[in-house]
């Protein structure tokens, strides 16, 4: 049987959500995950149009549970399951934002985005210009992303440079549950198409969330730790890595870094990240990615191209292996670490 889903009105068109007062909570920890499906509780309460869609996420509240009680609360036509189609969607989504809608689809798995890439970089990234601006694609792909749960082939990819590369496309990733609500509701806002990449190693990780003032928006960065020696340019998960990593440079080394939380990568922020290096002279960029044209060979070209004269030494990475992501029990030797992040902060401060 076809189900059919009517077209609603909007209930505002601010481009800054708005939170429901009856959702609303201030200064409460929470975990990642339910940041986030506050913040889809919170999208889906405050306009009609928005709709969220996925493989399991309606009757069981998806694989960690991330969407749960969303059906109960706004029905099945708001929040509903679809086949195991990536490809179809992102196809439902595009036809949907065509229509009027606000699409917020999940991807299960980062690995499972192969199947959609046609769907998102032929179409999805392309309509507002194919169009001349006229119609707008404010659709939110929200993918579990990245590595660190001991998960099998296919489940702990990195596709950020996928995504960085296609015109067209905004990219955020959150590094904490604040971030993860706020980039939601900013995302869900957007005209624009956002890839909302969601670092499942970080989903149980708990953190303040005051809904009532609105986090920095899409296209900002924020420093996580100061410091004066090497900056630190990172995002997602390894935003907690790296900052353990700088409080041990203190205590063993001397080492003062300073760490730098990119939450948006598509626009950058690369103003935030020039200043510190200004400051500090020495950069590292740390992703989990493998490190042949991942993101951090851009942000390395683009700090030396532009601060050449600031720098005291190489621009230096740490990233994962030119190699497909491996069994379990050799994740934690193939994700960089405070190990591998310190081994490249020595070498920038021992070069003349």
């Amino acid at each position: 049987m076809t189900q059919t889903i009517e077209r609603p009105a909007a209930n505002g068109g601010d481009d800054v959500p708005r939170p429901m007062l009856s959702t609303v909570c201030t200064d409460t920890e929470s975990t990642m995950a339910r940041a986030v499906n506050r913040a889809l509780h919170d999208a889906l309460a405050a306009d009609d149009r928005v709709l969220v869609f996925g493989e399991d996420v309606a009757t069981l509240g998806g694989v960690f549970r991330v969407t749960e009680g969303l059906a109960e609360t706004f029905g099945e036509q708001r929040c509903f399951d679809t086949p195991l189609a990536e490809s179809a969607i992102i196809g439902i989504a595009v036809g949907l934002a065509i229509r009027g809608f606000v699409p917020v689809p999940e991807i299960q798995f980062d690995g499972f985005a192969a199947p959609a890439f046609d769907q998102i970089v032929s179409h999805l990234a392309k309509y507002r210009m194919r169009t001349h601006g006229e119609v707008d694609m404010p659709v939110t792909v929200r993918i579990p992303s990245f590595g660190g749960i001991g998960a099998v082939e296919h489940h702990s990819e990195s596709t950020e440079s996928y995504w960085l590369h296609t015109a067209g496309l905004k990219v955020v990733v959150p590094a904490t549950p604040s971030d993860a609500y706020w980039l939601l509701r900013h995302a869900i806002a957007c005209p624009d198409p956002v890839i909302y990449l969601e670092p499942k190693r970080r989903y149980w990780e708990r953190g303040p969330v005051d809904t009532t003032v609105p986090g920095p928006p899409i296209g900002k960065a924020v420093i996580r730790r100061p410091g004066a020696d090497v900056t630190v340019v990172t995002y997602g998960s390894l935003v907690a890595t790296a900052t353990r990593a700088a409080e041990l440079a203190a205590d063993r080394y001397g080492w003062d870094l300073e760490v730098v939380d990119l939450r948006s990568l598509n626009p950058l922020d690369f103003d935030t990240v020039a200043e510190s290096v200004r400051r500090t002279g020495r950069a590292v960029v740390m992703h989990e990615g493998p490190r042949t044209l991942g993101f951090g060979a851009e942000l390395a070209a683009r700090i030396q191209e532009d601060l050449f004269y600031d720098l005291e030494a190489p621009v230096l990475r740490a990233t994962g292996f030119d190699t497909p992501y491996p069994p379990a029990r050799l994740e934690k030797l193939w994700l960089p670490g405070p190990d591998r992040l310190l081994d490249c902060v020595e070498k920038a401060m021992t070069r003349p």
